[in-house]
This record gives C-alpha cells, sequence and structure tokens, in this order.
C-alpha cells in the first residue's frame, strides 16, 4: 500500500505500468506473467521484454504498446495531492483476497480514506436507481442495522438505493466502502459530493480501478458491480426490474460462489419484479439483518448496551398493547378514525401520538398517521 510516490517499491511500479494498458483484459498479463513464471517488474525489464517479443506470437505484442505512461504519471501525481490517497497494487498484502477470486481482477486500486476496510467482511447493497421512498428507506434502515452489527456496507455510490445504502451505514456505528465507475479524480454523480466528503470522513473508503483522468462511460458500470459482487460476502437486493444492472451484479456475485439476499415487495410494483425472480432462482428472501447474518454465519458484534435495549422494550411494549397505538395502522389511519378507536377526543388523541411519535413508533403524514415497521 502506498501513500506517496516516493514509497512505490519498483514491484509495484511495475503493477501499476501494467494497470495503465486501460484497454486490456487483467486476465492477459496474468496469463503471460504465469506462462513466463515471472513477476511483473521482471517481464517489464527491457531485456526478457525483447527475449519474450522474440518467442511470442504477434498478437502479445500489443499489450505492451497499451502501456500508457501518461496514465500512470497521472497516477503519481494524485497519489502525491492529499494524504488521505493510497494505491494498493495486486502485489500488495493488503489487496483484498475476494477480488483474486475474480476472472479479471484489478491490478490497481485506486483508495481514498480508509485501505484497511477493504479486508474487512462486507455485504453489498445494490437496487434500483429511481427507487421507491420505501426502498430507500428499507435499504436505509438495512445498512444501519449491518453496520451497527459491524458488518461494512458497500455499495456503487449511485442514485436511489445505493445512496440510501451509504447513508445507513453513517447513521450506523460502521463504515461503507464506495466503489466508483470512474477515475478516483470524478465524483459521479456530481451531486453526491456531500455523500461523498461523508464516506471519507467517517474512515470510509472510496475505490476504484479506473486511472485519474478517466470519466464515467457506460460500460464502466458492469465492470465497477464485478468488483461490488467479489469484494463481498454477500450481495442483497432491495428493489430491482427484471432488466437492470442490479440483477447483472446479482448475477455476477451468484457466479462467485456469493450469497444473495433479496427483500420482497409489492406484487404490484415494478420494482419488486427483480427481487421476486431473484428468489425464485434461489436467492435467500430477507425481512431483516439476522436472515443475512444466519445465512453467512457472520456473529453479529453486540454494539448495544443490552440493559438499556431491554429497558426500552419494557417500556416500548407497555405503549404498544395500549389500545391508542393498536389503533394505527401501517397504512395512513386519518386522526379521527385513530379518535374514534381508542374512543376519546382528537385533541388527546392527538397528544398521545406525538408522544409517540417521539418514541419513534408513529409518524404523522399527509392525512393522518402511519405506525413504523418493526415496532
Amino acid at each position: 500500500m502506498h501513500h506517496n510516490s516516493a514509497s512505490i517499491s519498483a514491484q509495484s511500479m511495475a503493477w501499476i505500468r501494467l494497470a495503465s494498458a486501460y484497454s486490456v483484459a487483467t486476465k492477459k498479463w496474468l496469463t503471460l506473467l504465469s506462462e513466463l513464471n515471472c513477476n511483473p517488474e521482471a517481464l517489464l525489464t527491457s531485456k526478457s521484454k525483447a527475449s519474450f517479443l522474440k518467442s511470442a506470437p504477434k498478437t502479445a505484442t500489443h499489450l505492451f504498446d497499451k502501456i500508457s505512461e501518461q496514465s500512470v504519471k497521472k497516477a503519481l501525481m494524485w497519489l502525491d495531492a492529499e494524504t488521505e490517497r493510497h494505491i494498493i497494487t495486486f502485489g500488495c498484502c493488503e489487496y483484498p483476497e475476494m477480488l483474486k477470486t475474480l476472472d479479471s481482477p484489478p491490478l490497481v486500486l485506486f483508495v481514498i480514506g480508509n485501505p484497511l476496510l477493504l479486508q474487512q467482511p462486507q455485504v453489498a447493497m445494490v437496487g434500483s436507481r429511481r427507487a421507491s421512498h420505501q426502498g430507500k428507506s428499507i435499504a436505509e434502515d438495512m445498512a444501519t442495522a449491518l453496520a451497527d452489527a459491524g458488518i461494512t456496507v458497500t455499495s456503487g455510490m449511485a442514485l436511489g438505493i445505493d445512496a440510501a445504502a451509504h447513508k445507513g451505514a453513517l447513521k450506523g456505528l460502521g463504515k461503507t466502502v464506495a466503489v466508483m465507475g470512474t477515475g478516483p479524480d470524478t465524483i459521479y454523480p456530481y451531486k453526491h459530493r456531500p455523500l461523498h466528503a461523508d464516506i471519507i470522513n467517517a474512515e470510509g473508503a472510496v475505490i476504484t480501478e479506473f486511472f485519474p483522468g478517466v470519466p464515467a462511460k457506460a460500460w464502466h458500470f458492469p465492470r465497477r458491480n464485478r468488483l461490488i459482487a467479489a469484494i463481498s460476502l454477500g450481495t442483497l437486493v432491495v428493489e430491482a426490474k427484471i432488466k437492470s444492472g442490479t440483477l447483472i451484479t446479482a448475477n455476477l456475485a451468484a457466479d462467485l460462489g456469493r450469497d444473495v439476499f433479496a427483500i420482497p415487495g409489492s406484487v404490484y410494483h415494478s420494482y419488486s419484479e427483480g427481487c421476486h425472480w431473484l428468489i425464485q432462482q434461489g436467492a435467500k428472501l430477507v425481512t431483516n439483518v439476522n436472515d443475512i447474518f444466519d445465512e453467512l454465519a457472520i456473529e453479529p458484534l453486540c454494539t448495544r448496551n443490552i440493559v438499556n435495549v431491554e429497558n426500552e422494550k419494557s417500556e416500548v411494549n407497555s405503549l404498544a398493547t395500549d389500545k391508542l397505538l393498536a389503533s394505527v395502522d401501517y397504512d395512513v389511519t386519518a386522526i379521527d378514525v385513530i379518535a374514534q378507536r381508542g374512543s376519546m377526543p382528537v385533541q388527546q388523541a392527538m397528544a398521545l401520538l406525538l408522544e409517540y411519535e417521539l418514541c419513534g413508533l408513529v409518524t404523522a403524514v399527509p392525512g393522518g398517521y402511519i405506525k413504523l415497521r418493526g415496532k
């Protein structure tokens, strides 16, 4: 792992140069290295390069032409510009082992923030960019619960479910990793500048395999998605249409032998179709984070003070048995209906509901009140 260009070993430098061959599948370099039984530094020294080019078929010679010294220079300048920047190469001990299961693993990772996070157990959360309000709130709650249990939440910093997942993890006690489809010097989408900063400030990490100066291109996102699927123990799909990038990520995870989890939704909602299809294909149906822990055999960290939770619970339960609370539905319930059900004046009902709202049991919405889930 390197914090500045002065600290880069010749070995890592060689990996960076191989990685700079933007259009070459990394599998080609790795195959070449194993065929020649040498390391990247040796491969790039002029002597072995010359003997290799003599023996190699013409097709392999163009690999070397693809190396971009310009990109390498940009990478080193990027690294030196700020302290929380790091470059991790395929040969580093900090390189995440999980990524090595990929057919074409990235040879270089540009990291802003905490590089050690990449070694931690992670669960990916993915879903639609145009998610429903409910989907985003489920994603946020799930991410908070995962983070509180000591699991790093990994996503792609896109709009919709991704952003909700990162925000939920930041609300929890945990960390989050954003995998980008652009160079490390570009924030995409641009409106996520504050989110990007929040992730780094919370000792999370923003990572990418793309070199500085590389813009957002459509084909980068499937490439980015394979990293999200590979680096995580499992992938949780919150909302997805049938033909979507989200399902591609879920399928990649399954192909890599990772667990796929899906949250069911309404049969009337097109965003649930993808999740329901995944469940039919054998993804695990998830309604709370314990379903994920059961499957992954992770012991969640008990981070909360147990005693407090018990006290809170009994207090909440005495409220929950309350007739008035029982008269609030999970759908919007009008205030006069609630008052009528509780056989009390509207004013009194409103005063009690305000108390419930402060306890997080109900929430006021246009047209009345909604009981909150899990209460």
